[in-house]
């Protein structure tokens, strides 16, 4: 992860801080807040008096106006520690944010982002439900207009920051019959009658992230809560979803690199037969590939980058860095895992966090097959 030189020395500061951050204040506590279910909210504010949320978010509402590469040291930090799988900052920060930042009307921006920035708002987007995944022209959520007035009835599923978001962007049909062009985007706020939270997921992973269903029964939300256009929802989704896919290749492949960096410590004090793990040829070639393997994808990922920061990156390299670092990243976990022999079953052993935690990246923010039907149209 280091000497990258898509990084400037101002960038490695604040990875720096970050990390430290996550070490301090995450990682001893990671096994309560997962027997909790949830990151307390002070957990949030705490991250938002350092500068860790919004980090691209003009100073005109609050945030340090940093470029988007910031975004990133923090994901990939975010993906490093353990238990940082849990951390939702991503949906709010990374993505939520951004929506609203290039889509959001004035007012929309002045009453939200500055409380994102600190960490004092929380952001959830609805997009999945029970029977649409990812295809998101098949949602059922409906918003009807009525007078200066949406009227909003349907559910979510899997949507992470539920139980702590203060409001959801939520994806409706406001046109049923129009499919992927009637689909609008809705803030909706957590206190409006008739929104209720549903049950914390019980997920294999990822167990202090609060992943919930949302239900919305009559809820009534005005006019001005519409994001951009309406019917202009899916447009504003694709053009978003690159940079979010590449926010998601750099956790995946950070949480792989700090995989490769317990093993090889691990390798090193282990003995067996009589010698260390390491001193094994078979050990020394197996950490060889995917020492390699770690040096190829972050490369790709920095070209990515770059071409993020030049407003360049097309869809489908978004897919190609999501499906390509998700998919060996998890390769990674597996095989490091492997190593520890009986104790990376365990799970007080922080591989074995890694491991659950890391599955669900070829899943979400579009699964590998998605990717790869995304890759195989411009073929």
């Amino acid at each position: 992860m280091h000497d990258r030189a898509i990084y400037s020395s101002d960038h490695e500061l604040f990875r720096s801080n970050a990390r430290r951050f996550f070490r301090e204040e995450l990682e001893p506590n990671i096994d309560q807040w997962e027997a909790d279910g949830v990151l307390p909210r002070a957990f949030w504010e705490q991250a938002g008096a350092l500068g860790f949320h919004c980090c691209g978010i003009p100073e005109k509402y609050g945030g340090p106006g940093a470029d988007f590469l910031y975004n990133m040291v923090l994901s990939e930090e975010v993906g490093y520690a353990i238990g940082g799988a849990s951390i939702g900052f991503s949906v709010s920060s990374d993505i939520v944010s951004y929506y609203l930042l290039h889509n959001g009307s004035e007012e929309q921006k002045a009453q939200w982002l500055p409380k994102m920035v600190t960490g004092e708002s929380i952001a959830a987007i609805g997009m999945t439900e029970p029977g649409c995944g990812s295809d998101l022209k098949a949602v059922r959520t409906t918003a009807v207009r009525e007078g200066d007035e949406y009227l909003i009835n349907g559910q979510k599923t899997f949507i992470t920051n539920g139980q702590n978001c203060d409001f959801v962007l939520l994806a409706c049909s406001t046109d049923p019959a129009a499919g992927a062009r009637g689909l609008s985007l809705i803030l909706v706020e957590s206190e409006r009658e008739g929104f209720q939270r549903g049950r914390n997921l019980d997920k294999i992973g990822q167990k202090a992230a609060d992943t919930s269903e949302l239900f919305f029964a009559d809820v009534r939300v005005p006019v001005s809560n519409l994001l951009g256009q309406e019917g202009g929802g899916f447009a504003v989704l694709m053009n978003e979803l690159p940079r979010e896919r590449i926010t998601i290749a750099c956790r995946a492949f950070a949480e792989a690199q700090r995989a490769y960096e317990l093993t090889v410590e691990y390798v090193k004090e282990r003995k067996a037969f009589g010698k260390q793990l390491f001193e094994f040829q078979n050990t020394q070639f197996k950490l060889a590939e995917i020492k390699t393997s770690l040096a190829v994808g972050w490369a790709y990922l920095d070209q990515c980058l770059g071409k993020i920061i030049e407003g360049k990156l097309t869809p489908e390299e978004g897919a190609m860095a999501k499906l390509w670092t998700t998919e060996t990243g998890n390769k990674i976990v597996d095989e490091c895992l492997q190593f520890f022999g009986g104790y990376g079953y365990m799970r007080e052993y922080p591989i074995s966090r890694l491991y659950m935690d890391a599955r669900v990246r070829r899943i979400y923010g579009g699964s590998s097959e998605i990717m790869k039907l995304v890759i195989g149209r411009t073929v």
